[in-house]
């Protein structure tokens, strides 16, 4: 077991969003532009807002995404307004969060393990890997693994990396097959209607200016660096870090001939979020003790369960699990941070 040595936040407040993604009609034709008819069928998410939410000023700029599916793909389409439109990395699987970018994190099953991570440019470079589990917890991600069968494009309102332009916005339109998707979902298979998936959006900003005609970083000069970026995102997280699967939002899919109704989060989901919690607890605890705690009581800020527990606990690993919702079953949550069904664990 490979744990990061830094204690994690104890986060209070659950309150992801959700979004109704509706099943497709017809053939896409990427071309980055969302003003198609596929796109018609397709609410727009809400706009964006600082990754820690309230606790920052709304972002400058606005962005906002659709989401459909079908037998085949999981589409994105997403509008990035912007009046400095510039992308400098041309290779695959660059890190391309050192541009602007706009970013995609999947995880199908919810268990916080096995996810996706996907990034794209204004020059439609992009970065797609699978994280085994977040770094928090070890990591690793593995960047030489590619999502078979992708599909993307950016259209540019505006000319890419000439600052006299009158620039409004970029836009890209993504199709991600299920078949790259689903070796990390439940049962290993694309989602049916009814279920969701945990996912989250970000949209990375630098501050720039204009030097001999050309875009660049604007430089703090009391670190000779960048100053850092901006993380906008869908569904806040409450702390700098997009590697908390558990805080991401609710992609609900949908047959075309259901209402979409108001979305709660399910009471299982509930105590999974328990759960959660008491596992940030463990892992600040075992910093400072060099153990983890078998009596709950003992962790520093418990807080007041809803579920009962049972614990199982030693110098470095543990095992939490409470009942389900209709108490046929337990949750389980163990040192890593992986969260299962009793008989589901990988």
């Amino acid at each position: 077991m490979t744990l990061s040595g830094v204690p994690v936040p104890q986060i209070d407040v659950y309150q992801p969003k959700h979004y109704f993604c509706r099943r497709a009609e017809g053939e896409l034709e990427l071309d980055g532009k969302l003003d198609k008819p596929f796109w018609d069928r397709a609410e727009w998410t809400e706009k964006f807002v600082d990754i820690e939410g309230d606790l920052r000023p709304a972002p400058a700029k606005d962005t906002r995404v659709k989401m459909l599916w079908d037998d085949e793909h999981f589409y994105f389409g997403a509008e990035l307004w912007e009046d400095q439109i510039w992308a400098t990395l041309t290779e695959r699987d660059s890190v391309i969060f050192y541009d602007n970018d706009f970013e995609i994190f999947i995880d199908p099953d919810g268990d916080s393990h096995g996810y996706y991570e996907f990034e794209i440019n204004a020059l439609n470079t992009v970065w797609d890997l699978l994280l085994i589990k977040p770094y928090r917890d070890g990591g690793p991600p593995l960047d030489s693994w590619d999502m078979k069968g992708l599909k993307t494009a950016v259209h540019i309102d505006g000319k890419l990396n000439q600052p006299e332009a009158d620039n409004r916005k970029w836009s890209v339109e993504i199709a991600i097959p299920w078949t790259s998707l689903k070796e990390c979902a439940k049962e290993h298979r694309a989602p049916v209607s009814g279920e969701f998936w945990r996912v989250n959006f970000s949209r990375v900003e630098w501050q720039a200016e204009v030097v001999d005609g050309t875009y660049q970083k604007v430089i703090d000069p009391g670190t000779g660096k960048p100053y850092p970026e901006d993380n906008w995102v869908w569904s806040p997280m409450g702390l700098v870090n997009m590697h908390y699967p558990e805080l991401w939002g609710y992609v609900v899919f949908t047959d075309e001939q259901e209402e979409l109704n108001h979305f709660s989060i399910p009471e299982d989901e509930q105590i999974k979020w328990e759960l959660r919690k008491l596992y940030y607890l463990q892992r600040n605890y075992r910093e400072k003790e060099g153990t983890f705690a078998q009596d709950l009581s003992l962790l520093d800020g418990s807080p007041d369960l809803d579920i009962t527990t049972e614990v199982v606990a030693a110098d470095r690993l543990f095992q939490i699990s409470a009942a389900t919702a209709d108490g046929n079953g337990k949750w389980i949550i163990r040192e890593d941070g992986k969260l299962w069904k009793d008989g589901n664990a990988r």
